[in-house]
């Protein structure tokens, strides 16, 4: 019983994540077929981690790099540069090109019999990274080595990691006239999904080490917060609606002060929601008579109050940046 709420809590933030996705998609394709996406995106789960062990073990044959614990913690006694050259070499571009293949096998097959629209074949990539997602969940929940918040948070992660390549699939394959242009799309737009993804998983690895390296997880969440910003734009674009325009200004030195508000957007904005993410961790394990008592409210309310006041600037910042953009348009 306990297996089956594990498996429970790991599939059903992505199935969920995946509704919201259909659900905002216009002519979205029929749900079976999508579930049959999700589903392949969870094999694949499980091909990547035989082919991270196969991987692994032939390394280490040859060279005797050694790792501290299992493969699902992903540490590296080489510190945090290994830890970097790992993701790079191995872990981002074996999971990238299990969720790719997963994709474009059985998209394949459909559009021999279907003409299949850039936000259907987007939405087949979502389907697979979720599912891909939900199979890291049931692993990491199973082992132990992550907690059911942790990982709910998580969830559109992948996703983001696959925005990339999964949009330029989409104009690729649905063109009825193939360009050299547009197949260059993916294998640049591929590369940028595995560069990013190994960023991501040595910025959440790096709390784990003494200062100055440390500081370096601050720099998560305001680019997790920018590459969910770019998954809702290229959702935008499959769907042919107008972009949100940030950066308008018309000399070069205007245009940087927007780049600059930007970046200091995401900073309050990213590290707001790793706040309350904090706040949310440390108050998991204690009992909800616990929670009531007045000081810890105290703290609560102190910290809740501080992070949404970084959260608001960044959400005036953003405003301020979308209002100047219509004004000069209209």
């Amino acid at each position: 019983m306990a297996d089956f709420f594990l498996l429970l809590w790991a599939v059903m933030p992505p199935i969920l994540l995946l509704g919201y996705y259909y659900c905002r998609v216009p002519n979205a394709p029929p749900l079976l077929p999508l579930l049959l996406f999700f589903i392949i995106g969870a094999i694949s789960g499980f091909c990547a981690l035989s082919l991270e062990w196969i991987f692994e073990t032939v390394f280490n044959w040859l060279v005797d790099w050694q790792y501290q614990g299992c493969l699902v913690t992903k540490r590296c006694t080489f510190g945090l540069v290994g830890v970097a050259l790992r993701q790079l070499v191995e872990i981002g571009p074996i999971e990238e090109g299990c969720k790719l293949v997963g994709v474009v096998v059985p998209t394949c097959y459909l559009q021999r019999k279907y003409r299949l629209l850039p936000a259907t074949i987007f939405l087949f990539t979502i389907a697979v990274a979720l599912g891909f997602t939900a199979q890291e969940n049931w692993i990491y929940l199973f082992h132990g080595t992550a907690s059911i918040l942790d990982r709910s948070i998580g969830t559109p992660v992948h996703a983001m990691f696959s925005a990339p390549w999964g949009y330029a699939l989409g104009i690729y394959i649905s063109s009825t006239i193939r360009l050299h242009r547009d197949r260059k799309l993916v294998p640049g737009a591929w590369l940028n999904s595995v560069i990013c993804h190994a960023l991501v998983n040595v910025l959440s690895s790096a709390w784990r080490y003494s200062l100055p390296l440390r500081y370096l997880s601050y720099g998560l969440f305001p680019l997790l917060l920018w590459m969910f910003w770019r998954l809702e734009q290229l959702l935008r674009k499959v769907q042919g609606k107008p972009t949100i325009t940030l950066i308008s200004g018309y000399t070069p030195q205007h245009r940087y002060w927007e780049r600059g508000l930007v970046l200091f957007a995401l900073i309050l904005g990213g590290n707001a929601i790793f706040g309350l993410f904090l706040l949310a961790r440390q108050l998991s394990p204690l009992r909800l008579s616990q929670i009531f008592d007045t000081e810890i409210m105290w703290f609560i309310a102190k910290q809740v109050s501080l992070n949404l006041f970084f959260g608001i600037l960044a959400w005036v910042i953003y405003l301020y940046l979308r209002y100047s953009a219509r004004r000069r348009y209209f």
